[in-house]
């Protein structure tokens, strides 16, 4: 039980510097770009830190078969993949702030385990 309160204790006293650096982390995550593919490279979609959509790119070939279901779908499925990255980043720098700060435990906001 005292354990825990010098915790509490210890998360008080840099509560400064706590959130310092989660305004920090979130700058570099807005910064941070994740690129996903589909259809071989024929879609690629870009999201930042935080999973939102900066940027599409599509293969002119693609466009040209006509096939827009199939478009549709590799889009989603291109920017499935670039979050699940931007996920996997933005797991990765709550890892290193929590480490850095004492704080176990907070990479597993992020679904835990695996990403």
């Amino acid at each position: 039980m005292f354990d825990k309160l010098g915790q509490i204790a210890g998360l008080m006293k840099n509560a400064g510097k706590i959130k310092q650096g989660v305004e920090e982390m979130q700058r570099r995550l807005a910064a941070a770009r994740f690129v996903g593919e589909a259809g071989g490279g024929q879609v690629r979609c870009t999201v930042d830190g935080q999973g939102q959509p900066i940027k599409i790119g599509i293969s002119p070939s693609l466009v040209q078969s006509g096939d827009v279901e199939l478009l549709e779908d590799l889009i989603v499925a291109g920017f499935a993949h670039a979050i699940q990255l931007s996920r996997a980043g933005m797991k990765k720098e709550v890892e290193t702030m929590s480490a850095e700060y004492g704080l176990p435990g907070l990479g597993n906001l992020f679904g835990g385990g695996g990403v």
